[in-house]
Formats: structure tokens, C-alpha cells, sequence
């Protein structure tokens, strides 16, 4: 029996032992694992999670039970000090020999540590395992506690943000500090980094950039930076997460080949200059690179064990650096070439700085070839960009469609995951092409998606591409005559729409019901905020009623913020508000100190209300008139409006008293997802009906009805459902329509992915509202006529009840308010704390 000795338990390490110890040919090996850390591998990628999840359980990669089950010896807490190649021996540092046959360095890579003075000195931490985060939570702990909350972050890449975001979690005011001119230099053009940075400090953590840092201050402790320029700038900790180094102290001791810059040089078989000596992941020099991604390091432990279990897999020539991340509570994605330029490259980029996003697509001069591109605030085009590139499929004819949205209806990529070939890469991180995925469920080895992850380990790494295997596994089941059911949860075997049709014909009065006749278990927080919305969407009931089942939003009848407080946004239908009304609105704001802002959708935000303020300030805003505008539920949020014929010299009709009607009547009610709507007075569209869930444009002869748009983090232009109609075939087609995507809609689907989805696209959409092809118009309109005789303010019910009162204080046993908030000027109003 030959034995394998593999140095380092990473997350690389751990995949060489996952393979072979599902390899045919696993009884041939003696295993033995070195990790230096006392826990087994652990998942990296998502170690800012440690502090929310209080424990290291989630993040193992395996238990140590697993090591035993698979024969694998595991040995922590120790490091190999010595590679003696000649008699293949591995040496400890407590002194004992080892003997391999094949030996695997996976030493990963340890921080890079830039050149200044003072490192070593306490308060100074770097960012790599789960003991350094323990290190930091402790110090900045005895930081706040001393009344110091101030913590830079010395790296403004991958890694240092993840960093920032770790001590943002734990209440310090934190500072990024970076040397080059813009954040993630090496994945981030300029507009990238800028959107970027301007994200990130709108969540109070701010950016230093092209600062070079030369020593670190204070005699005990730290107490701050001084730059070259002679800056210096007073912090109560560091953390120093600026780029990475691989380990190979080990094979330059050995003699092994090794880079100029570091690295263990390794040919395609991952094979060091020793045939026998193996290097894989962040330690290994190929094609004089250092990978710091998974993706490729779960390649290099593929391609080492095969070829020392007598396969003949080589690594790929060049290695995909793409990669879908979210840093911060912002998605960054890169592929391909995201900096290629050149005259036969034209890049087409799309930014919108108020909804925070920037897309960038670099293609061939004819339009032919996607080469790469860059996506931050929105990357849920990544998956079908990425399968554009990698396997070179030729564009539509409408490029810019790939990051403007799909027009007219129409997709501007291929249509189904199965258009793709068979060898298409779908999983970068576990190497799963569409073929694998695909022979899984056709074999019969798999029959479901659970089964298809389990066997093929497709999305269980970093979760990235699990859109488009969800979307893969349901199309091939379709295509061998299958029916796929998009049960809820785990506790309801049944799809929205059909849980939706339960309730209704069962007369089915509370979430206890439900369960109980058609679900099992106890609920989760999925399934409890759908059967809400679904109780609300049949009964018109309010977010009072229900509480326990409802989200935090609805609980409290506002958006909770990220401070503790709430907002307040009263309801103003099409826009229009009197003077005495907003002079109320101003006065109450100034009472309760609340900072004010005119919203996207013609409403007054009051922000930085405490819970026990809620029911005060809704008495104020009712007694002038006003009543909840939902911007809480997913519910009608607004109907925008321009000023019309009225005022306007180009208005053709009246654009405001439509708007304030539609609104009034669709107020409060419940649906799937939010919804948005705008009514223009003219084609010149000043309300930007398109890109609303239903809007109307006024033309000659009547409105034309448009629906399906959707702003927000997909933008999509809606569609024509029907042109020339009055004031009354207008409403009763959009209350067929909304009826008809409340019923049939999924959980947190809004209304252009709804369309998408829908067999028969907007034509089908048309029989169904226009044509009433299903024979069920009449009876929509009637449900809609119901729902809207029914509403309720909620804020005025909340308050009218003194049982339903009882919700809003801090705590439960006291009236005391929360006096942990602390708000600080800024633009002339209160702002939160940045921490």
C-alpha cells in the first residue's frame, strides 16, 4: 500500500482528500493529513460569517468523524518543518519522520505584511483564520469598552474588504486603506471602483485611497498610522489584510524549484521539480501565476490525484480568474478579460449611480464574441454572461440587451440553460459541466436538485452558479416529461399558486390551519411570510392580523433600518399633496427629529424613528389626513405621475387624477412582490411608466397599457398588453392582470421575471387579460372588487386597538425607550452613527 502524506488541511488540502476518498482506487493508499490549525478545514470564502454565525460548525468542511469514516488519518496542530526528498521523509516540528510515497504541499498562503515600522505591536492583527478573527472580536471589544472605536483596514482588495466588513460587524468605525488609486485594482476598472467606493461609504465605512502607509504610531500600543506624505491619522486597531504570499518555505528548504517572487514552480501534471512532490492551491507557481481563487485550486487537487492514481487529466493551459462575490452587501462579479482594450475590443458600459450599479461588457469589434466584463451592484446576469464567454456563443443581434435588460419582450441571451453544449462549465468551482448535470437526472442516478448537489457537488462551494443549475435541473426534467413542482419550502409539498387555491376553496383562516391540513412541521421563516401574503391576497387581511407569521417589516408596519430605527412613509396617491399637508409632514419631522427625503416614487420618507415613536407619529399623520403608504409590504408601493394635461403644454391627458384614482384603489393591496406604477401624460414618459410593474401612457384615442417593468437591481422596460383604451377598460384589464400574477406568481417574484417565466411569454399574457381566453375575466375583476372594498389603514388600526399597541415598545416589561442610538449631524439633519 503506497502512503500519501498531503501538508495543510485548507480548503484545497480538504478537496484532494474529499476525491480520493471517493476514488475507485482509494483502498490502494495509506492517507495522512498534516493541518497546522487545531480545527479541520474550514470554508475561507465566507469567513466574515464567523462573527453572525457564533461558532466555527457551519464553516467546517467535514467534521473530524468524516477523516475517520474515510480512513484519513488527520493530524492537527502539528507542521511539517522539513522535507528530507532523498529519503522521502517528512519531519515535524516535534521531532518525529514520516515516510510517503507521494507527498501534497496545499500550505496555501500566509498575508502579506507590507514593509513599515511598528507591526508587532498590540492592536495590530492580520486577517487569514478563524483564531485572527477570535483576535480581533476581543480587541475591539476592550477597544469600545475603553470608549475607542476606530479600526482601519490596511487593503482595499478582495481580502481587505472582507476584513472591513468583519470589523464593521462588530461596531468599530472602520477605514479602508489602500495604495493603489482605486479599490480592487487587479478585478475593478475605474467606474467600478468609483460605484464601488461610493457604495461602501454610504454604509459608513470610509475610503483612503493611494495612501502609502510608512510606520504605525504609539509606544504600548498602537495608535496610528503615518503615511509617506506625512500624513497621520489616529486609529485604535489594525488589521492588515493587503494580498497574500504562498507558503514555500518548505520546498525552498527542500531544494525544490521555486519562483523568483515565491511559489513552488509545478508543470501541468502539478508535479514540483521532484516527480514524487505534488503542489496544489495558493502555494503552487503555474504558468508563473499564483491563484488565489477556489476554482482553480479545486482543479489543481483534481488534476494531482489522478495523476497519482495512474490517470493521465492535465491542468488547463490558462486559468479562468471569474468569480461572482459579494463584498460588503455589494455583488461584484468579474470574467473573462475585464480590462481588455484594443481596436478590434468595443466595451459597452451601462451605469446608474442612484440605484448603485455598473456593468461593463467587452466584445469583439462585429458584435460577434463576448471577451469579458465587470459587474458591481447587480450580477445576476453572471451566470448566463459567463456561459456567453466561456463557450463563445455568438450574440444577439441587440448587444447592449445583455446589461440594459431584455426589450420588447424578448431575451437578450439564449433561451433555456439547455441551449448550452454539454461540455459547458457551469460549476467553476467544482468543475461540473451541463453534461454532467444533465447524464445525472437522464441516468436516473438523480431525480431531484437536492440529489443532483449531493452527487455532482454542483453550487456547494460558493453558491454562485446555483441559479443556473436550479434552472438546468428543472429544464432537463421538463424535457424527459417530468413534472417540476416549486414546492415553497420543506414544509409544504405544494407550489404558491397551489397553496394559494387551497386556502381559498378550504376557507383556510390561519397559518396553524394551513399546516396542519396540507404541510408538516412547524414553518419556517420562508414559508411564514409567504402564507401571509397569501391570507392578505385572498381576505385582504392586514399586517395586523397574523403578526406572528409576518416579516420584521410588517410586524412593525415599517421598514426597520440599519441602525435600529424605523422610517415612516405616508401615502401620497400620484404625487399630489396639498401645502397644509406637506407643511404637517415637515412639522411632525422637526417634532420627532426624523431626517427627511423625497423619494424615487413622489413620497416623503421620514427616517430615524424609534419603535415606541411609530404609533405617535402615524396619529399625527392620520389626524392631517394621511395614511400608510406600504412602503413596508410587498404591496402597492406607488403610482408615479407627471403633471399632466394640466399643466403641461404637452400633456394629452390628465396624467395626476388617473394616477391618484388607480392608487387609491389598489392601495394596501397584498401581491407576490412589491409593485410599482406611473401614468404619463404623453409619449415623452416623465413618469417612467416602463419601468414599472404596470404603467399607462397617454396617446391619441386613449391609454396604452403597459406592464411588466421592473426597476430595482434588473432594470426591464414593460411591455404593450394593450393601446387606445378608456379609463374603464384600462382598470378592469389591469385588474384582470394583477389578479392573475397574484394568484400564479412565486414567493418574492416580481412581475418581469413572472413574465419571463410564463409559458407563452406577453401573447399569452394578452388571451388571458384582453382576450379572456381562459373564460376567468369576470370572475378576477369580481375578486379584485372585493379585495379593495375591503381596505384598511394599517397604521390607523394599529393604533385604534390597544392589544395590537402592545407591539411597539423597546421591551417588554419597561417603557423605556432605546438609548443606545446615537445620531450625528450631517447636510443640516441627524444621520446615524457610521457604527
Amino acid at each position: 500500500m503506497q502512503k500519501i502524506i498531503i501538508v495543510g488541511n485548507g480548503m484545497v488540502g480538504y478537496k484532494f482528500c474529499e476525491k480520493l476518498a471517493a476514488h475507485p482506487s482509494r483502498d490502494q493508499f495509506e492517507i495522512l493529513v498534516f493541518g497546522e490549525e487545531a480545527r479541520p478545514a474550514y470554508d475561507r470564502v465566507h469567513l466574515s460569517d464567523y462573527f453572525s454565525l457564533k461558532s466555527d460548525q457551519p464553516l467546517l468542511l467535514a467534521p473530524r468523524a468524516w477523516y475517520e469514516e474515510n480512513n484519513i488519518q488527520l493530524r492537527t496542530s502539528e507542521m511539517i518543518s522539513e522535507i528530507n526528498s532523498t529519503s522521502k521523509l517528512v519531519l515535524t516540528h516535534k521531532g518525529e519522520a514520516f515516510h510517503y510515497d507521494y507527498l501534497v504541499l496545499a500550505t496555501g498562503s500566509s498575508p502579506f505584511i507590507p514593509p513599515m515600522e511598528g507591526v508587532s505591536k498590540p492592536g495590530v492583527f492580520i486577517y487569514r483564520t478563524i483564531e485572527d478573527l477570535e483576535a480581533i472580536e476581543n480587541y475591539a471589544l476592550k477597544m469600545k469598552a475603553e470608549g475607542k472605536f476606530k479600526a482601519a483596514v490596511l487593503g482595499g482588495g478582495l481580502l481587505g474588504l472582507e476584513a472591513a466588513n468583519a470589523t464593521k460587524e462588530l461596531g468599530m468605525e472602520t477605514h479602508v486603506i489602500e495604495f493603489a488609486p482605486r479599490l480592487m485594482p487587479r478585478q475593478l476598472d475605474q467606474s467600478a471602483s468609483d460605484l464601488l467606493k461610493s457604495k461602501i461609504e454610504e454604509l459608513g465605512i470610509k475610503v483612503h485611497l493611494g495612501k502609502n502607509s510608512k510606520l504605525i504610531t504609539g509606544k504600548t500600543s498602537m495608535t496610528g498610522i503615518e503615511f509617506f506624505n506625512g500624513e497621520c491619522h489616529t486609529y485604535d486597531m489594525l488589521v492588515i489584510s493587503a494580498g497574500i504570499r504562498p507558503r514555500d518555505e518548505l520546498a525552498v528548504k527542500a531544494g525544490l524549484v521555486t519562483g523568483s517572487r515565491g511559489g513552488v514552480e509545478v508543470n501541468n501534471k502539478m508535479q514540483t521539480s521532484d516527480p514524487a512532490i505534488y503542489a496544489i492551491g495558493e502555494v503552487a507557481l503555474y504558468n508563473n501565476g499564483i491563484y488565489g481563487l477556489v476554482a482553480p485550486g479545486y482543479e489543481m487537487a483534481t488534476v494531482a490525484l489522478d495523476q497519482i492514481t495512474g490517470g493521465n487529466k492535465l491542468m488547463s493551459p490558462s486559468i479562468d480568474m471569474s468569480t461572482k462575490l459579494k463584498l460588503v452587501g455589494t455583488e461584484v462579479a468579474t470574467f473573462g478579460d475585464p480590462f481588455i482594450e484594443g481596436e478590434e475590443v468595443t466595451a459597452i458600459r451601462y451605469e446608474n449611480k442612484q440605484k448603485g450599479i455598473y456593468k461593463r461588457i467587452n466584445i469583439t469589434k462585429d458584435g460577434s464574441r463576448l471577451l469579458g466584463g465587470i459587474l458591481v451592484g447587480d450580477a445576476s446576469d453572471y451566470n448566463s454572461l459567463f456561459q456567453l464567454y466561456l463557450n463563445a456563443i455568438k450574440l444577439p443581434e441587440n448587444v447592449e440587451d445583455l446589461i440594459l435588460g431584455a426589450r420588447g419582450g424578448e431575451s437578450g441571451s439564449f433561451g433555456s440553460a439547455l441551449d448550452l453544449p454539454d461540455s459547458a462549465q457551469i460549476c467553476s468551482c467544482e468543475s461540473v459541466s451541463k453534461g454532467t448535470i444533465c447524464d445525472a437526472l437522464k441516468s436516473g442516478a438523480c431525480t431531484n436538485l437536492k440529489e443532483v448537489i449531493k452527487t455532482t457537488k454542483a453550487s456547494s462551494c460558493c453558491g454562485g452558479c446555483k441559479p443556473m443549475v436550479v434552472d438546468l435541473v428543472n429544464e432537463t426534467l421538463k424535457s424527459m416529461g417530468q413534472e417540476v413542482k416549486e414546492t415553497v419550502c420543506e414544509h409544504f409539498h405544494y407550489s404558491r399558486q397551489e397553496l394559494y387555491d387551497l386556502i381559498k376553496m378550504n376557507k383556510i383562516a390561519g397559518f396553524d390551519e394551513v399546516l396542519d391540513k396540507h404541510g408538516n412541521g412547524h414553518g419556517c421563516e420562508i414559508c411564514k411570510p409567504v402564507m401571509a401574503s397569501i391570507f392578505a391576497s385572498i381576505f385582504m387581511e392586514t399586517a395586523n392580523r397574523q403578526v406572528p407569521i409576518q416579516d420584521s417589516n410588517d410586524r412593525f408596519l415599517a421598514n426597520i433600518q440599519r441602525n435600529g430605527t424605523y422610517s415612516v412613509v405616508p401615502r401620497v396617491p400620484g404625487g399630489e399633496i396639498t401645502p397644509e399637508k406637506l407643511v404637517v409632514l415637515g412639522k411632525v419631522a422637526k417634532k420627532y427629529d426624523l431626517y427627511t427625503k423625497i423619494t424615487g416614487g413622489q413620497r416623503i420618507d421620514l427616517f430615524g424613528a424609534q419603535l415606541h415613536e411609530l404609533p405617535l407619529i402615524w396619529n399625527e399623520l392620520i389626524e392631517a389626513g394621511f395614511e400608510s403608504g406600504h412602503a413596508y409590504g410587498k404591496s402597492l408601493r406607488t403610482v408615479k405621475s407627471c403633471v399632466g394635461s394640466t399643466w403641461c403644454r404637452y400633456g394629452m391627458h390628465d396624467s395626476v387624477s388617473f394616477a391618484i384614482r388607480i392608487e387609491e384603489r389598489y392601495k394596501g393591496l397584498r401581491s407576490p412582490h412589491k409593485l410599482k406604477g406611473g401614468v404619463s401624460g404623453c409619449i415623452r414618459e416623465c413618469a417612467e411608466a416602463r419601468g414599472k410593474d404596470f404603467g399607462i401612457i397617454a396617446v391619441e384615442g386613449g391609454w396604452n397599457l403597459y406592464v411588466c417593468g421592473n426597476g430595482g437591481a434588473t432594470p426591464k422596460h414593460a411591455v404593450l398588453l394593450a393601446s387606445q383604451l378608456d379609463d374603464e377598460t384600462c382598470i378592469k384589464y389591469l385588474d384582470r392582470f394583477l389578479m392573475y400574477y397574484i394568484r400564479t406568481a412565486a414567493p418574492l417574484m416580481r412581475t418581469a421575471p413572472w413574465l419571463e417565466k410564463l409559458d407563452g411569454g406577453i401573447a399569452y399574457l394578452k388571451q388571458v387579460v384582453v382576450d379572456d381566453s381562459l373564460g376567468m375575466g369576470e370572475e378576477l375583476e369580481r375578486e379584485m372588487e372585493d379585495l379593495v372594498s375591503k381596505y384598511t389603514c394599517e397604521w390607523k388600526e394599529a393604533i385604534d386597538n390597544p392589544e395590537m399597541m402592545k407591539r411597539f415598545k423597546h421591551f417588554v416589561n419597561s417603557d423605556e425607550s432605546d438609548d443606545q442610538l446615537v445620531f450625528v449631524p450631517m447636510r443640516d439633519q441627524k444621520m446615524p452613527k457610521p457604527w
